[in-house]
């Protein structure tokens, strides 16, 4: 009782994400960590949804090295590895980023982003390049903006399903998402999403991905802030966002 109703309401903000329909495809169970929390699916093999909090911090730990290798999850029924990825030709993209999470939450809170349900199949022109911006982008410059950043962010699988030709049970994504959610020192709300493809250009815009956060629902098949009150949810989630560059 104590996990459901009180401990992962602390993990997130407006709610834990819910499926928009009964589709297996939408099924996770939800994984509490340190510093971030996941929807996990054992159909995809993959992380369907991940929120994490940022803030500016006084009390940032600095750069901490990068652990040398990634861990099973006892949590997961398929107890992925990180050699499910050998010779796929596709990098262990992290959802809850190493640096942010490192800077803020330490060690322990790192190495946990270093877990396979963290980890979903991202072509190395996107993990590299552009995504990696992102997620430097929302510790050095969206999060010193507000009092807390809250984000979400997860794979969309659309068209054809395929798996990892070095897994038949890893599922690989088509696109991902991402959206903050900031609250001002007035307590006033600022969004922001993107949906970006597996073959953005690395060298892309994050603007030119901009999205609302109701087709991010829409393409994701989650309700995100459903425990909002209804007026403000629809009027934030409508929203494509503010210029936040």
């Amino acid at each position: 009782m104590y996990e459901v109703f009180i401990a992962r309401d602390t993990m997130c903000f407006g709610g834990v994400p819910q499926a928009l329909d009964a589709r297996s495809e939408h099924w996770t169970r939800v994984f509490r960590n340190r510093a971030y929390m996941v929807g996990y699916s054992d159909i995809k093999a993959n992380p369907l949804w991940v929120v994490y909090k940022l803030s500016p911090s006084s009390s940032e730990t600095g750069s901490l090295k990068r652990p040398e290798s990634f861990s099973r999850d006892w949590r997961n029924l398929g107890l992925i590895a990180q050699d499910d990825y050998t010779n796929s030709g596709y990098d262990r993209g992290h959802m809850a980023p190493n640096f942010a999470i490192a800077r803020l939450y330490g060690k322990t809170a790192q190495y946990e982003t270093f877990l396979m349900t963290n980890i979903t199949p991202q072509k190395p022109s996107l993990n590299q390049k552009i995504w990696q911006r992102l997620e430097e982008a929302e510790i050095e410059t969206f999060a010193p903006k507000y009092k807390v950043l809250w984000v979400y962010t997860g794979p969309l699988f659309e068209g054809r399903s395929q798996t990892l030709k070095s897994s038949a049970w890893i599922q690989i994504p088509s696109a991902f998402y991402k959206f903050y959610v900031g609250i001002d020192a007035n307590n006033q709300l600022h969004t922001f999403g993107v949906i970006i493809p597996q073959n953005a250009k690395p060298n892309d815009s994050f603007e030119r991905y901009t999205v609302s956060i109701d087709e991010i629902e829409r393409r994701s098949g989650f309700d995100f802030l459903c425990e909002l009150d209804d007026v403000l949810e629809e009027k934030i989630e409508a929203s494509q966002g503010e210029k936040w560059f």
